[in-house]
């Protein structure tokens, strides 16, 4: 069975995430980004937050995907974004469904509008740095509407992950 992870626009397969593929060496789940998802990665490793639009009719895509939802178009383009936004939405796992997770807990997943394009919204954590702990942020600290910006990293495995750090710390 295959799972899209919409922060990224990779797609986990996850018959094999459940017998180890999908997980860093770590234990927390790693993206498997697909054909269309794997620009978003590179962008994100030299520390860009890139969109798929459409060059027709320059509809943002998120996520990315062959043929534009709008137009009907197959032309695509990356658009570099500022990487801000604010939390539209959150939840603290209770309790962990993974057992690598339960040692960070608790921990938060934030679901973020994008300032330059509101109708997407990415997931990803709110950390303190971008090499913090999931947990590095204490829950008390999370608003909805909160605004924030995109931080780069380096996951387990080798691809750049977005997280998230509150723009008023």
């Amino acid at each position: 069975m295959t799972q899209l992870d919409t922060t990224t626009g990779a797609t986990t397969d996850t018959t094999t995430a459940a017998s180890g593929g999908g997980k860093g060496s770590d234990g927390l789940l790693a993206p498997v980004p697909d054909e269309d998802g794997a620009p978003f990665f590179a962008y994100a490793a030299r520390g860009e937050l890139r969109v798929q639009c459409c060059a027709d009719c320059d509809e943002p895509r998120f996520p990315p995907r062959p043929c534009c939802p709008h137009c009907q178009s197959f032309d695509c383009l990356w658009k570099k974004l500022s990487g801000r936004g604010r939390i539209w939405s959150y939840v603290l796992p209770h309790p962990p469904l993974l057992p690598a997770y339960a040692e960070q807990a608790p921990y938060n997943v934030v679901l973020v509008e994008l300032a330059d394009a509101p109708r997407i919204r990415l997931v990803g954590n709110l950390v303190a740095t971008a090499d913090a702990a999931l947990n590095s942020v204490p829950p008390e600290r999370i608003r909805i509407g909160a605004p924030v910006k995109a931080a780069f990293h380096a996951a387990d495995g080798g691809l750049t992950v977005v997280r998230w750090l509150l723009e008023r710390p």
